[in-house]
């Protein structure tokens, strides 16, 4: 039976007793665990109506509950990827990431323009990180 926690399920997979999902749905995980490393599907906001900074707060928050869930947290982040809907909210979704980076454990980032699954979402990230 999975367990709960943070308000997301989170139980081994019948694959290995080292593999684990969190919040696995029909199409998708929200997150998979394998070998001590983490890896978030990408999260989105939840209200796709608000702007870029707020919509990337939302996202930032989306990731430190799934982190908790698996035991880890931002600091222990390896690698980010960044989709923007449009490149010109770049200074305001850096503004939301730079207030929620820990200073000195700031991880590998990428940040690319990309048209996203729903026309209103701003920003999607995706992070990897150690347990």
């Amino acid at each position: 039976m999975p367990a709960q926690v943070f308000g997301l399920r989170y139980a081994p997979t019948s694959r290995s007793c080292h593999d684990q999902r969190i919040e696995a749905g029909p199409r998708m995980s929200e997150a998979s665990i394998h070998n001590g490393v983490i890896y978030l599907a990408g999260q989105v906001a939840d209200d796709a109506s608000v702007d870029i900074e707020t919509q990337t707060r939302q996202v930032l928050a989306a990731i430190d509950a799934l982190l908790a869930a698996a035991g880890s947290d931002k600091t222990r982040i390896l690698r980010a990827q960044i989709y923007l809907a449009d490149i010109g909210d770049f200074a305001g979704m850096n503004r939301a990431w730079d207030a929620w980076v820990v200073p000195g454990n700031a991880p590998s980032r990428a940040t690319v323009e990309a048209r996203l699954a729903k026309s209103e979402w701003k920003v999607e990230i995706v992070v990897t990180a150690a347990v």
